[in-house]
Order: structure tokens, then sequence, then C-alpha cells
């Protein structure tokens, strides 16, 4: 299957499983490693399984139709796997603290729908790093946090 080919694998479940319409938190602990990071520019970047599974919790307790998706096929060289998604959700859930430039009070009824890119480092099957280069303006200006001149 080669190297490459695995990696996107991984990462393919992890888009779907973990960041995809219906969440999978077992999917962490079986293909995250122990110490991984996930770093966004909306959020402070979270460490460990247990971090980036509270994470996800809180994100779809505030924005139960999260859903994100994959635009463009995946993208390996060595350990790196590179992928391009859109997606967002409605803040109907409770209130929201954990984005960088401010929180949201209970069921704002905002939508946000933004794109991204995402770079994956996967080591022995597991999922150490995923940084990601998000259009946050674009989401904080739909939520309302930031606004327009």
């Amino acid at each position: 299957m080669g190297k490459e080919n695995e990696n996107k694998a991984v990462v393919g479940r992890w888009f779907t499983e973990f960041w995809g319409k219906s969440v999978n938190l077992a999917v962490v602990d079986e293909i995250a490693a122990p110490d991984m990071l996930l770093k966004y520019s909306l959020h402070e970047p979270r460490r460990g399984r247990a971090d980036i599974k509270a994470f996800m919790t809180d994100f779809r307790a505030a924005f139960p139709d999260l859903n994100f998706w994959g635009t463009a096929a995946l993208i390996a060289e060595g350990d790196y796997v590179v992928g391009q998604w859109e997606g967002g959700g409605t803040h109907t859930g409770p209130a929201f603290n954990d984005f960088l430039l401010g929180g949201l009070p209970t069921a704002t009824g905002r939508k946000m729908h933004f794109t991204g890119t995402t770079v994956l480092k996967v080591l022995n099957g597991k999922i150490v790093e995923e940084i990601g280069l998000d259009d946050g303006l674009t989401a904080m200006t739909q939520l309302q946090l930031i606004k327009k001149a």
C-alpha cells in the first residue's frame, strides 16, 4: 500500500470520524498519538487525547450540526498529509468561549461556513500533529465576533 497511502487512509478516517457530521470520539484513542497537537487559528492549541476530545465535545455541544468535509484529494509526502476542507455549523447550543476572539452566549443561531487547509503529521499510523490554516476571519465575521468596517 505504501507509507503515503497508509497515511492518507489514517487522515481520511480522521476527517470523516472526528471532523465529519457524526463524531466518533473513539477515533481519538485509536489513531491520535497520546500527545497529539491540534492547532488552528480560531482556538488555543490543544495537546493530548483528553484535551482534544474535550475540545470537540464542547464544540459540538455549541454547534450540534458541526460538519467539515474534504474538498480535494489528499496529498501525501513522507510523514505528511495535506487536505483541503470546508464546513461549519449553527450555534444553537450552550455558550461557547473557546474562540480566541471571544465567546458566544447561549444559542445565538449564528451560522459559520468557512474553508481551510490542514497539514497532518502521521508516524507509525498515529497522527502526531494537525496544524491548520483556516479562514477564521470569515467565521468570526459570520459569528459577529468581528464587525465589518
